[in-house]
């Protein structure tokens, strides 16, 4: 039944501009049944100022995973300045971090493919999915793109999450680069600083460099994996 349905929801959304996918999914699953997971990206600042001036009470959370940059924290203190919104933030379960970390070191991810994915797990994954069970939440909202990795290149406007057994919604998946920042300039967006000075991704500070020009956009992710093994786990496709 979930397949056929988002059969239809793709169809539905074929083509459709990222306010009409906001909209269509507002319609279709309420606000209260929804949520933005925001990485404070510059997709997701794009994202949470469309959102808000939809629907003003909807609900924006964020994962601190105890590695981010300072610079992260100061576009969700300037967020919820701007929109004056609670940007809810979600931190991961300390007996957990403890254990990890007492196990295989503060730098495990630099050891292995599987350590790497074990710290995000702990750090995001789990944290994620027990955020979105508290809020019993039918979909959740990202700003993934298909240009931005060739782990996302199959990425859809409406997808089925089954790590969460959630519908996951994109409503940026079709748009460029360009498109993103030009939105973000034209309607005075905050953003991550750290965008200015070569980071087009940003995730945990140690495990984010800034790129040169003309790199692949995540290239300054992980950067010591290939280029197929660039997701925490968050957005793996089915």
């Amino acid at each position: 039944m979930q397949l056929q349905k988002l059969k239809d929801y793709q169809a539905e959304l074929d083509g459709k501009s990222p306010v009409e996918i906001i909209s269509w999914a507002i319609e279709n699953f309420g606000t209260g049944n929804m949520a933005l997971a925001s990485s404070m990206s510059a997709e997701d600042q794009l994202l949470t100022d469309m959102l808000l001036k939809i629907a003003p009470s909807f609900t924006v959370f964020t994962l601190d995973t105890g590695r981010l940059p300072q610079e992260t924290f100061a576009v969700i203190a300037e967020t919820a300045r701007k929109y004056c919104v609670k940007v809810e933030i979600v931190f991961p379960e300390a007996s957990q971090v403890e254990a990890m970390v007492n196990d295989s070191g503060p730098n495990l991810f630099f050891d292995s493919h599987e350590k790497r994915k074990r710290c995000c797990l702990v750090r995001k994954i789990v944290p994620l999915g027990r955020k979105l069970a508290s809020l019993k939440v039918n979909a959740w909202i990202c700003g993934l793109r298909s240009e931005q990795s060739p782990t996302r290149a199959a990425v859809q406007a409406v997808e089925w999450d089954s790590t969460f057994n959630l519908f996951k919604i994109n409503p940026l998946a079709n748009w460029t680069e360009r498109q993103v920042w030009d939105y973000i300039h034209d309607h005075n967006v905050p953003y991550n600083k750290l965008h200015d000075a070569g980071y087009p991704s940003i995730g945990c500070a140690c495990c984010t460099r800034a790129v040169a020009l003309g790199e692949d956009v995540r290239s300054g992710r992980w950067w010591w994996e290939q280029p197929e093994h660039k997701e925490c786990g968050l957005h793996l496709s089915d």
